[in-house]
């Protein structure tokens, strides 16, 4: 088995990121559907953001033992970065939400409550600390497996844009559970799936931008993605600010994708068999 999965890491990769993340999310869903009597808390919801960061430790250390174990680290705290890269992972949110601030101003004649923002699903109220849980769980916990294991791999066997689109049907095909059990998702509906398609699509090409443009920094990564599922999840704007915010990212992803030579250096760490 092992040497099966060292002769196959990128399939063995999702397979084991799907069955760690999928085992804490299939639960959810039979006691969502009625399916299941079992007293399961959904906060363990945010336990199934580390199964890409856990696929990711597993084939690492197979692969490439401790040397390889070290190399990941080192991505995934890697913040000397160019500081044009660095500024847009840690400001860049910050500011597409500040500048949604007046205009939600102006559609429905309030400011949003920013208390709002330590508000998130099934758990108590966090504060300041529901930013911190993000850049935690959906950000290191996704990021250390997509962009940490799975991106340099595939940006080795085809083009970088190729490489990003299929990570991206991937991290979609990922996300289905959630969609028969998360109250967001359902309460949003079906018809939601294609803009959500799109959304997801986009975050990729920006993510492989930011990834190639940092050197490879797991780290500047993580945090845009906490950063933005604090901002988005949040219900201190209502729909406007996550749909504002959205449109800004596919809008960047579109002119990364149309401008020439966007990618920067196709960043490769030292082991990607």
């Amino acid at each position: 088995m092992v040497n099966l999965l060292k002769r196959y890491p990128l399939t063995a990769f999702f397979i084991l990121a799907f069955l760690f993340s999928w085992a804490i999310y299939l639960p959810l869903i039979f006691v969502r559907q009625g399916w299941m009597g079992a007293n399961i808390p959904y906060w363990i919801h945010y336990l199934g953001s580390f199964g890409p960061a856990l696929a990711s430790f597993l084939m690492t250390a197979l692969i490439g033992g401790k040397e390889g174990l070290r190399e990941l680290w080192s991505r995934i705290t890697h913040w000397r970065v160019n500081w044009k890269y660095g500024f847009f992972a840690i400001f860049s949110t910050i500011l597409f939400f500040a500048l949604c601030l007046p205009v939600m101003r102006l559609v429905r004649g309030e400011w949003p409550d920013l208390r709002l923002l330590g508000e998130v699903n099934y758990l108590p109220y966090l504060g300041i600390w529901a930013l911190p849980l993000w850049v935690f769980t959906f950000g290191f916990g996704e990021e250390i497996g997509w962009r940490g294991f799975a991106l340099p791999r595939l940006q080795k066997k085809m083009p970088v844009l190729s490489a990003t689109l299929v990570l991206g049907v991937l991290w979609i095909l990922w996300h289905v559970p959630t969609f028969f059990y998360h109250v967001t998702y359902i309460g949003m509906g079906w018809n939601i799936l294609p803009a959500f398609t799109i959304g997801v699509l986009s975050g990729a090409v920006l993510f492989t931008w930011l990834y190639n443009g940092t050197g490879g920094s797991v780290l500047m990564v993580a945090l845009w993605h906490g950063l933005f599922d604090f901002f988005t999840a949040s219900t201190a704007g209502g729909n406007l600010i996550p749909m504002v915010i959205s449109i800004a990212v596919i809008l960047w992803a579109v002119i990364l994708v149309i401008v020439k030579r966007p990618w920067g250096v196709r960043f490769q760490p030292k082991q990607t068999l």
